[in-house]
């Protein structure tokens, strides 16, 4: 048996488990991103993140879902990833470069008192054209019908390096709903024919111009108490549909997210992400000598 070593993080308690993957990695990251994910037999985690080298940028972010399935991007997922690299490397840059496999993303760290309390993250341009995102229809998707369950529901689909369906609501109740059926209704969009590669699904409760209240259904990983991607998405989908300003607060059930999409300058079209990137603990967990190889 062998040991590895692990950070366990959060942004707004979208959880992952961090492994530093530059000398050895795992065999098969998704056979132990479903391992450790587990809430009662494992660390418990929304799913595994890497931290690898990369020849392009300062790291590169691998992502698995908790189900095993590989993740493009993760908002929450690559402040943490920043952070880490940040702390590890002795604070030498700022900002970080993190490599994904949607492209590179520009981290600037927030620090207090040579502390890190946050970051703030270009996620680039959102994909708007429906083939791209992807969905099974051509053009943009805005406030387009969908049946879903038996129901009508007016999604607009969005992609931020990962597929989004954004559904505004105009009550509460999606958020009164219980675990269980709020479940049934995330999986029947997660698996829903007209998202071939599957979808994550914000529903969204627009409070005030600046300020939007989501909960979200992420593929691979259930109900999350946050999605740094999806608050982009829903950003972008409020303004497209003339819900929201350029700038807003998302809340999500993990706490809160800045989300901006810029209008001006030489960053104009891209949009911007602040929040948290916190440490919850690290450790070591064992795993057999064949689940290992080499990073090289």
């Amino acid at each position: 048996m062998r040991k590895l070593a692990f950070t366990k993080m959060h942004g707004c308690g979208n959880d992952y488990v961090y492994v530093v993957a530059d000398r050895v990695r795992p065999a098969d990251p998704g056979a132990l991103a479903r391992r450790l994910s587990d809430r009662r037999f494992g660390i418990g985690a929304d799913g595994l993140i890497m931290l690898c080298p990369s020849t392009s940028a300062d790291v590169r972010m691998e992502m698995y879902n908790a189900d095993g399935s590989r993740g493009e991007m993760c908002g929450n997922g690559i402040r943490c990833v920043a952070r880490l690299h940040y702390e590890l490397s002795g604070g030498r840059k700022n900002p970080i470069v993190v490599d994904t496999d949607c492209g590179p993303k520009s981290i600037a760290m927030k620090l207090e008192g040579g502390r890190t309390v946050g970051a703030t993250v270009d996620m680039g341009a959102p994909i708007l054209e429906g083939r791209e995102i992807p969905v099974d229809h051509d053009g943009r998707i805005i406030d387009f019908p969908l049946e879903v369950g038996g129901r009508e529901y007016r999604v607009t689909a969005v992609s931020m390096g990962n597929p989004h369906c954004v559904v505004f609501v105009e009550d509460d109740s999606v958020f009164s709903l219980d675990v269980w059926e709020f479940a049934r209704l995330g999986r029947q969009f997660e698996h829903h024919p007209f998202f071939p590669r599957r979808v994550n699904t914000e529903f969204i409760l627009p409070l005030a111009r600046n300020r939007l209240k989501m909960r979200v259904w992420e593929r691979g990983s259930g109900e999350t108490l946050a999605c740094g991607t999806g608050a982009c998405a829903a950003q972008v989908a409020a303004v497209l549909t003339g819900r929201a300003d350029r700038s807003a607060t998302v809340e999500l059930r993990g706490g809160n997210l800045e989300i901006e999409w810029r209008e001006r300058g030489p960053e104009a079209g891209h949009v911007f992400m602040t929040g948290e990137a916190v440490e919850v603990f690290t450790g070591e967990v064992e795993v057999g000598d064949a689940e290992l190889v080499s990073a090289a």
